[in-house]
């Protein structure tokens, strides 16, 4: 071997590492972590009902937009261009692909996966399995260089799942709209915290002075950038709960608090 942990100019050490400790033990939790979160979404995504609930205006974020005629009454907000769709394809394909995209090359995500899926490396002082490193200058990890791209997308679906927790809110107020803008108002902390778009407001800038709004946001978008990995997690957990009140509302298996 003569590149990776196997290169001549490496430590010549058999075991793959010294630690003691369980080290292994945070790459397990993230890949467990990542793993729910994938299972459920993936089953809710094609379940195809329970995803709204029309008397009072609830839309799961995870069916949003709804843009096909096979969307159920309440949960078109943006009408109907689209026909009716295969059992095959989910009905928030417009935005799930950017989504996805989004997360999997966030800054953070790449560390948490690269880490405990990728391995490489699972945790320091620890030789990684691979016998080359390319970086990401090759399938499948030269994707994360679109990540700017994605982050436009996930801007706009931002805007939109906003959209949704207004239009609710239109239907009255209940224990289903705190749930639904609590998850909005960290989607955004989340989504604003992006190294992209801290970049994107005075990432290039050479003269703060000359920029004062820019570096104003630029500020306010660094203390949020400081817990992009707690948002991170953080939003999974949201999103899983919205979508699990939501369907659990729109099946009849809960009533919803009313407050007026």
């Amino acid at each position: 071997m003569t590149s990776g942990v196997g290169a001549p100019t490496r430590a010549s050490i058999s075991a793959r590492t010294l630690r003691t400790d369980r080290w292994w033990l945070p790459p397990l939790l993230t890949n467990l972590g990542l793993l729910t979160f994938i299972a459920y979404a993936t089953v809710r995504s094609f379940m195809g009902k329970w995803y709204v609930v029309e008397e009072y205006g609830y839309l799961t974020p995870f069916y949003s937009p709804c843009l096909s005629e096979s969307c159920l009454p309440g949960s078109s907000h943006f009408g109907t261009p689209l026909p009716e769709l295969p059992g095959w394809i989910p009905l928030g394909f417009v935005a799930l692909p950017f989504l996805l995209g989004f997360r999997l090359t966030c800054y953070y995500y790449r560390k948490a996966y690269y880490r405990s899926v990728w391995q490489s490396p699972p945790a320091c002082a620890v030789a990684e399995p691979h016998a080359s490193y390319s970086g990401e200058t090759r399938l499948p990890l030269i994707v994360q260089n679109a990540h700017r791209y994605f982050f436009y997308v996930a801007l706009l679906v931002s805007v939109i799942n906003t959209y949704d927790a207004v239009v609710a809110l239109t239907h009255g107020l209940g224990l289903g709209n705190l749930v639904l803008l609590t998850n909005v108002v960290l989607l955004w902390a989340y989504t604003l915290s992006c190294h992209s778009c801290r970049h994107i407001a005075g990432g290039r800038l050479k003269h703060f002075s000359k920029h004062p709004v820019r570096y104003r946001a630029w500020t306010l978008i660094s203390k949020l950038n400081v817990r992009h990995m707690q948002l991170a997690w953080t939003t999974l957990g949201t999103l899983v709960l919205t979508d699990l009140y939501v369907m659990l509302v729109a099946s009849g298996a809960i009533s919803d608090l009313r407050f007026f």
